[in-house]
């Protein structure tokens, strides 16, 4: 009975609120923001009063999403927000907010998002303690960006956790396949759209797995009489189809020098003039990857390992998905619980 009436009741229920650990925004710059997240009234002080200073962990985190989703897949709901845990285990937890691009951003560069923007905002962060380091964490398209960014800038980098972050490019995957297919020219849907659609981001990524709408409604079907599953199911399904567009100048190169050429992983990639090394990427690193990942394989992912020249370096791989495996109850008791000693064992 309490199935058939959450089912009757599922267009008119309730949104789960998402993103919603409180933080500040203390940096805003065009679209994006740098978010710092507060410390839980129950637990640790603010971390500007002298308890909170004395509470936190001595280094920053810094978390890098990616530009195609919205940051809060990382802040998604009470008790399935990483931000929320980070900051229960006394972290000065940042974020950054890609925001919303528009038209005017058309001619938005990588040089301009990944040298300039995400490396102001790891100065930022860095800037608030007095060793001026940060620890990162970058997911997705973030740690591909933040590896990048720390192969060639590499002072403020306290250590890096590349979570599901693709570095090898010609993998085999149907997006790789897709992109290096003759039928795809880049350049003609940059100059054609200018910023690139989230429609077709969100279609290209739905075609990896035709029969997930199926497969989600199964799930529906079977556990709509648990009312926490289905605070989840529409809080993942709120951020699934909350996607934003990209600027095309930067999804020229990121498609180009990554996708097509593999330019990363072979040395040639290159960041305002500067040759990206991966070898040059020295602080203590982790590289995560999971077994049922259909958007980043586990060995694009992890040949950061085998080719960053860290000296502490590390590949964690685990059961579950890109994104389910990141922001579930599981990975509460799994994942997270590991990146925290990750990043303990070198504050």
């Amino acid at each position: 009975m309490k199935r058939i009436t959450n089912l009757l009741g599922l267009a008119t229920r309730p949104k789960p609120q998402v993103g919603v650990t409180p933080c500040d925004v203390v940096w805003t710059e065009n679209k994006w923001k740098l978010l710092r997240y507060r410390a839980r009234p129950e637990g640790i002080a603010h971390p500007d009063s002298a308890a909170g200073a004395a509470a936190l962990k001595r280094t920053p985190l810094l978390m890098v999403p990616s530009l195609i989703n919205r940051h809060y897949v990382l802040d998604l709901m009470p008790g399935k927000s990483f931000a929320e845990y980070m900051v229960a285990q006394g972290f000065d937890v940042y974020c950054i907010d890609w925001g919303t691009p528009g038209d005017e951003d058309r001619y938005v560069t990588f040089d301009d998002i990944v040298d300039g923007a995400l490396g102001r905002a790891i100065r930022r962060v860095a800037n608030t303690v007095p060793h001026r380091k940060t620890h990162i964490l970058g997911y997705c398209m973030g740690g591909t960006l933040t590896a990048i960014h720390g192969a060639v800038h590499k002072e403020h980098l306290q250590s890096f956790v590349a979570l599901a972050a693709p570095v090898a490019f010609d993998d085999g995957s149907l997006l790789s396949r897709w992109t290096r297919s003759p039928g795809f020219d880049v350049d003609v849907m940059v100059d054609a759209t200018g910023t690139v659609p989230w429609q077709l981001l969100q279609g290209a990524f739905q075609l990896l797995r035709p029969t997930l709408p199926l497969m989600k409604a199964v799930s529906l079907l079977d556990r709509a009489w648990n009312d926490e599953f289905l605070d989840g199911f529409l809080a993942l399904e709120t951020w699934g189809n909350d996607n934003v567009a990209i600027p095309g100048e930067f999804y020229r190169t990121y498609i180009r020098e990554l996708y097509q050429r593999d330019s990363l992983i072979h040395g040639a990639f290159m960041l305002r003039g500067q040759k990206v090394k991966l070898k040059n990427l020295t602080c203590p690193t982790l590289a995560v990857t999971f077994e049922h990942d259909n958007i980043v394989p586990g060995p694009s992912a992890a040949a950061l390992i085998s080719e960053c020249g860290a000296r502490e370096k590390q590949h964690l791989h685990l059961p579950g998905g890109h994104v389910g495996a990141v922001v579930s109850k599981h990975a509460a008791k799994t994942l997270w619980p590991q990146l925290v000693a990750f990043f303990e064992k070198f504050d």
